[in-house]
C-alpha cells in the first residue's frame, strides 16, 4: 500500500520528505518494500541524510562511563541524551547501552571516545577498538593492529586518532606509536616515531613510511584528541606545548602554536574542542592543585582563523572551578565538564550559571561528545547490533 502511495509523487519529493524523518521511523521504514529498503541503503540517500540541514535540537549528548560493580570488574554504559528548549534538565532519549568489549578494570579512565566523524564513533582501550554508529545501534570490532616491537624494545601508543580522508573517500584510525629501548638498552637516541593507519576499505592496518623523527612528545587528556577540517589534532611537548596536527589526506605532520598566555609552565591543562565551527582551546588549572583564585582561572581560546597562530583570541575567563577536565560544548554555550568527584557538570558561558547534573560515573571515565543521528553503513568485515531493552 505504501509503495502504492509513493508512486503517485516525483521520487525526489518523496525523497525530501522522509529525509525530515527521525531515524527510527526510517529504520523501520525498511520494512516496508524491497526499493525502499535499497533507498535508505544506498550511498547516495546516506550521505543526502547525512548532509542535511540541521540545528541543534537535533544533537543528541553521548555520555559515557563506568561504575564498579564487584572486586575491580568495571561495567561501561552509554547514555543517550538531551533536553527540552534551552534548559539543563536532562532526559534520556533512548535507553542506555552497555558498552562492548573495553577493559572492564580501573584503566576505563584511559577509554578513548573519538568523533562523531560522519555519524560514526570509534570507542577504543589500549588493546579493542570498536567502531560503532550509535543511531542504528550497529558497531564492529577493528582487527588489532599487528605491529610490535623487536626484543629489547618497548612500543607505547601516545596519540590516537578517528577520521575521513575526503581524497580517498576513506575512514582512517591513527596511533602515534614511540618505540624506545627497554632496560638495560634504554637510551632516549634509540627512539623512534611510527605512525600506524587502519583503512575501513580494507579492514587493514599499514605504516606510514617517512615519519618525522622530530615530532614533540604527545600526551593525553579526557579531551584532547579532536578531528576538525580533515586534521587530527593532539597536545605535544617540545620546549613548550604545541597542537601537533596530522592531515587524513596527505598523511603530514604541523603544529599550530598555542596562544602566547598558554605554555607547560604554568601548572595548566588543556583542552580541544569546536565552538561556532572554530577550533577552540579550553585552559584549566591542573587537576588537584591548589587553586589561587586570583590567578587560576579557566580560558577558552578561539582560533579565527584556522591555522594562522595570530588569530587565536581570548572568548571566555572564567573563574576557577575545582574540575578534573572540559568535556564538550553544546549548543555554542554549554560547557560540560567532570568534576574530580565524578558527576557531570554544566557550565553556561552566556549566565555563569554552574550546574551539577545528577549523572555520574568512576572518577575519570566520563566522556562526552555532541551527535547528529546518521545512517552511515559499516561494511566491511562482520557487523553486530547492539539489542535495545
Amino acid at each position: 500500500m505504501a509503495e502504492g502511495i509513493t508512486y503517485k509523487f516525483p521520487k525526489d519529493v518523496v525523497i525530501y520528505i522522509i529525509l525530515k524523518l527521525p531515524i527510527k521511523s526510517l529504520l523501520q521504514f525498511k520494512c516496508v518494500s524491497k526499493s525502499w529498503y535499497t533507498l535508505m541503503q544506498s550511498y547516495i540517500f546516506i550521505n543526502l541524510h547525512l548532509n542535511r540541514t540541521t540545528t541543534a535540537d537535533d544533537e543528541i549528548i553521548l555520555f559515557k562511563r563506568s561504575f564498579k560493580e564487584e572486586a575491580n570488574q568495571f561495567r561501561s554504559i552509554m547514555s543517550f541524551l538531551s533536553s527540552c528548549d534551552d534548559n539543563d534538565d536532562f532526559y534520556h532519549v533512548s535507553p542506555d547501552l552497555d558498552v562492548p568489549y573495553l577493559t572492564t578494570t580501573t584503566s576505563c579512565v584511559f577509554h578513548r571516545f573519538m568523533g562523531p566523524c560522519r555519524g560514526l564513533i570509534v570507542l577504543m582501550d589500549k588493546v579493542t577498538t570498536v567502531l560503532f554508529n550509535p543511531s542504528t545501534r550497529n558497531y564492529r570490532l577493528l582487527k588489532p593492529s599487528p605491529f610490535g616491537s623487536p626484543l629489547g624494545f618497548h612500543r607505547s601508543i601516545n596519540g590516537l586518532a578517528f577520521g575521513f580522508d575526503k581524497i580517498a573517500n576513506e575512514y582512517k584510525i591513527v596511533r602515534l606509536a614511540e618505540v624506545r629501548g627497554e632496560p638495560p638498552f634504554y637510551c632516549f637516541t634509540t627512539r623512534e616515531w611510527r605512525v600506524e593507519v587502519y583503512e575501513l576499505s580494507t579492514d587493514s592496518w599499514r605504516e606510514v613510511d617517512d615519519v618525522d623523527q622530530q615530532l614533540p612528545y604527545v600526551h593525553w587528556n579526557p579531551c584532547a584528541e579532536l578531528f576538525y577540517k580533515g586534521t587530527s589534532h593532539w597536545f605535544g611537548n617540545t620546549n613548550t606545548v604545541v597542537i601537533l596536527c596530522f592531515d587524513m589526506s596527505t598523511e603530514t605532520f604541523r603544529n599550530i602554536k598555542m596562544p602566547d598566555t598558554c605554555h607547560s609552565k604554568d601548572r595548566k591543562c588543556y583542552g580541544l574542542v569546536v565552538m561556532k565551527d572554530s577550533l577552540t582551546l579550553i585552559c584549566y588549572p591542573y587537576p588537584g592543585c591548589e587553586i589561587y583564585p586570583a590567578i587560576d582561572f579557566m580560558e577558552i581560546w578561539v582560533m579565527k582563523e584556522y591555522g594562522v597562530n595570530e588569530s587565536w583570541s581570548k572568548k571566555y575567563t572564567i573563574t576557577p572551578l575545582a574540575i578534573e577536565s572540559p568535556l564538550a560544548i553544546w549548543k555554542e554555550h554549554i560547557l560540560f565538564l567532570q568534576s574530580i568527584s565524578g558527576h557531570l557538570i554544566s557550565y553556561d558561558l552566556n549566565s555563569d550559571e554552574v550546574k551539577e547534573l545528577g549523572l555520574h560515573g568512576w572518577p575519570e571515565s566520563l566522556r562526552v561528545t555532541i551527535y547528529k543521528e546518521s545512517l552511515t553503513l559499516i561494511l566491511k568485515g562482520s557487523e553486530h547490533y547492539i539489542e535495545v531493552q
